[in-house]
């Protein structure tokens, strides 16, 4: 199925939104949960998977949909359909701070492997299945998992990548080492691997963990400074514990510390 054409706009700096613009019976796919406004003309409808097998019949659906059961998402997608005259716009949000990064799959050979909680929406036609990893380490130390998202065909696609976002360019047999968490994703030609750190100080006392990923060109890279996971153990760390008293914020003033600073939570 040939994706349907979209033009959009990025906006905003640290908590972004895309806006989509489109054309009579033009059509985009998204993940639950990103939807932030329309104008009105645009019909939603719940769909199975990702709609690019919609024209395959009962079968083809319900493998579309059991695809992302593996990857841990919902079986349903929301599609966004322009179904009156002349331009509708409809607007999507990145769930945490951070970049939205679009994705013209025509420039990457038809196809994109990213993080599995990375893919926002695109347009429809764009297939988003699944990644297997085809080696035994990277299955088990992976970080995020040895299940990735792939997405195929020749439209826009648009992730998430949390905080701020380096795009890498490798050359053939570049080798870049990244924490398994800070990928975003990555072009089909990149090796992507798992490395063993090493060294006991570093096992022990090196808090980054055990391995890295290790990502050889020549391809395209995108990296996160700031993944979800990172984000959620600090806020879990920070939070109030047994009453609710907090940490100090590191202060070894303490709760003198926050009455000090303004902070009168008492």
């Amino acid at each position: 199925m040939t994706a349907h054409e979209i033009d959009y706009h990025i906006y905003g700096e640290e908590m972004q939104y895309v806006e989509i613009e489109l054309d009579p019976q033009e059509a985009v796919v998204a993940e639950a949960g990103s939807f932030m406004m329309m104008d009105n003309g645009i019909k939603m409808d719940t769909i199975f998977g990702d709609g690019s097998n919609q024209d395959k019949g009962v079968l083809g659906k319900l493998f579309s949909a059991g695809k992302r059961l593996l990857t841990g998402e919902s079986l349903f997608m929301t599609a966004f359909l322009n179904v009156e005259g002349g331009k509708k716009k409809v607007s999507f949000a990145s769930p945490y701070p951070g970049k939205i990064v679009p994705i013209d799959l025509t420039n990457y050979g038809g196809k994109f492997i990213c993080q599995k909680d990375a893919f926002l929406c695109a347009a429809k036609g764009v297939s988003v299945g699944i990644e297997f990893s085809k080696r035994l380490g990277r299955g088990f130390f992976g970080g995020e998992g040895f299940i990735m998202q792939k997405l195929e065909g020749d439209g826009m696609a648009f992730v998430h990548a949390g905080g701020t976002m380096a795009r890498k360019e490798l050359a053939p047999g570049e080798v870049l080492k990244v924490d398994t968490g800070c990928i975003v994703g990555f072009t089909k030609d990149v090796d992507y691997n798992i490395e063993f750190i090493g060294g006991i100080k570093n096992t022990v006392f090196g808090g980054e963990g055990l391995f890295f990923a290790t990502l050889r060109g020549p391809g395209i890279v995108y990296i996160q400074s700031l993944p979800f996971s990172r984000l959620a153990g600090r806020v879990w760390a920070a939070a109030p514990r047994g009453g609710g008293k907090d940490k100090g914020e590191g202060s070894v003033l303490g709760g003198l510390g926050d009455m000090l600073s303004g902070d009168n939570r008492f």
